[in-house]
């Protein structure tokens, strides 16, 4: 974390102690430290005030994620060609440590607490089965695609377990651009919810898949290690799972019985709050979990529980408070990788390797969609299967961004001089054109697709979510149980229905009496039918 933080008034990096008053070499890299944050800010500025220039012109061909990235590359060259001092730089190096343990556990937590949970849970199945056997098929399909493109010489050759783990790595999604625009125009809520939770838990799945892989090369072991990815990468997710919903209980249970309610109290329930999701995000990554979903769920938790057992004064501080660090926090990645992209040492020697890189990536998108949508509508009756330009929709929305490009800086030291470099090379060129191309042109996608629907019948779907109580299930214009013509597969839809009823009532009855002060007659009104975007801002 060196790199990041300032050096200590006493530190001297040629050994000795120059703390004396206005001392030289320490007075530098105070003004160096200081010109540095000062552009962060800068940008940051500059970045908001262009992202709602843009917004309120509806100007979608460069979405606020894209200006981020684009105000950093210009930055950064800039900076790169200029003679800026290599203490002023070393403040905007992308530091993979600093983004996992910093930057992403806000984004995270906001998009849980502020996630409508019907249309996620509805479509949980779905999720899980694109998160988990989809991820882990373009992994394999792009790691294939990459060996056998550099047998056949058509690309650089990597050794078959480094092509793995690029597979690994660049098959973390960020759609943090495409969500941003679906909230925007007004997409399905059921697909929303299928690229939002694809998004967050595949991003576990890659880094569980590429820490496997780096593991594989490292000791030569024998293929049973394929197999154990996948039964560790399940251990981890129910144990994440677990940890992110056990802390969310405990919390709601303090604020429920601490009485912390009260005016000269309120800045403690709020410090409390607010220090709750990050103990559960390091607790996950202490335990050697994925502290992502960790934090999620207990963001769910927290969101459907705990907010309620908060005055109402400490309920507008938390959510404005999360609201704001995420948005910050977004921005600045995107402003952070732009700049570290201009300034890093790239191996563009192998143009080739980039070239088909991006043809592999879109090939295994599109096993990874087409194939689990396949299997995910087997099991559906046809009112709830998920319709083609949906399964369109969701390949294109799979660009990359600040996961993938964190795991491949990070493959520069895992692997041999050259190998890492090349990936990284690859993975910056595959986030630069993702973001920018396939996020400026997601809202023409989404008037081709015909995914688009206006305001008028947005609310009509959200109104039947907030309606149907226990029905998990795709919302519909006609779904009528009493048709069923009476063979198992129907009956056993039937039951299925049941029994999220069922799981209904006993929230109602149960947990949330038990976990909140209130009779849980009002659970409902903490719900917001559409996710707020991760990008924030959004919602007029």
């Amino acid at each position: 974390m060196e790199r990041l933080l300032p050096m200590s008034p006493d530190h001297d990096p040629n050994g000795g102690n120059s703390s004396s008053p206005g001392g030289g070499q320490t007075g530098k890299e105070q003004q160096a430290a200081g010109v540095g944050i000062l552009l962060q800010i800068m940008m940051l500025v500059l970045s908001f005030v262009l992202g709602h220039v843009l917004r309120r012109h509806k100007f979608y061909y460069l979405p606020e994620a894209s200006a981020s990235l684009l105000i950093g590359l210009i930055v950064g060259g800039l900076a790169n060609v200029s003679d800026t001092e290599t203490s002023i730089r070393t403040w905007f190096n992308f530091h993979e440590e600093f983004f996992f343990l910093f930057l992403l556990p806000p984004i995270i937590f906001q998009s849980g607490f502020s996630l409508s949970p019907k249309p996620f849970f509805s479509n949980f199945g779905a999720i899980v089965t694109f998160a988990i056997l989809g991820t882990f098929i373009a992994s394999v399909v792009t790691g294939v695609l990459v060996y056998l493109g550099g047998v056949m010489f058509l690309m650089y050759k990597l050794p078959f377990v480094e092509c793995l783990m690029f597979g690994a790595l660049i098959s973390a999604t960020d759609p943090v651009t495409v969500l941003s625009i679906f909230q925007e125009l007004g997409t399905d809520v059921n697909l929303y919810a299928l690229v939002f939770g694809e998004s967050v838990l595949n991003d576990a799945m890659a880094i569980s898949l590429y820490r496997t892989m780096s593991l594989v090369r490292q000791n030569a072991s024998s293929g049973q290690n394929f197999f154990m990815v996948i039964v560790r990468f399940l251990e981890t997710f129910v144990g994440s799972m677990s940890a992110g919903v056990g802390v969310g209980f405990i919390s709601a249970l303090l604020f429920k019985y601490a009485g912390l309610d009260i005016d000269n109290l309120q800045n403690l329930e709020c410090c409390l709050f607010v220090l709750f999701p990050y103990f559960s995000y390091m607790l996950a990554e202490g335990l050697g979990l994925s502290g992502i979903v960790s934090i999620l769920f207990t963001g769910m938790v927290m969101k459907h529980y705990t907010y309620s057992n908060l005055s109402e004064n400490s309920q507008r501080f938390v959510s404005a408070f999360f609201h704001l660090i995420s948005s910050l926090a977004e921005t600045f990645i995107f402003i952070y990788m732009g700049f570290d992209i201009a300034m890093e040492q790239h191996s563009w020697s192998h143009v080739g390797f980039i070239f088909f890189s991006i043809l592999f990536i879109g090939v295994a998108r599109a096993a990874n969609v087409f194939s689990c949508a396949y299997l995910v509508n087997l099991t559906r009756p046809a009112t709830r299967k998920i319709p083609a330009k949906h399964q369109k929709a969701l390949w294109y929305s799979g660009l990359r961004g600040a996961m993938a490009f964190a795991l491949a800086l990070q493959s520069v030291h895992d692997l041999p001089e050259g190998h890492g470099q090349t990936i990284f090379t690859a993975t910056t060129a595959i986030v630069v054109l993702t973001v920018l191309l396939i996020g400026g042109s997601t809202g023409t996608m989404l008037e081709a697709l015909q995914v688009v629907g206006d305001a008028h019948e947005v609310s009509l779907v959200e109104h039947n979510f907030q309606n149907s109580e226990g029905n998990h299930s795709y919302v519909a214009p006609s779904y009528d149980e009493d048709s069923s013509s009476g063979n198992k597969i129907k009956m056993k839809l039937k039951e299925f229905h049941k029994s999220t009823a069922s799981f209904t009532a006993l929230d109602r009855n149960y947990l949330t009496p038990f976990f909140t002060s209130q009779n849980g007659d009002e659970d409902d009104d903490f719900d917001e039918p559409m996710p707020t975007s991760r990008r924030g801002g959004f919602r007029h």
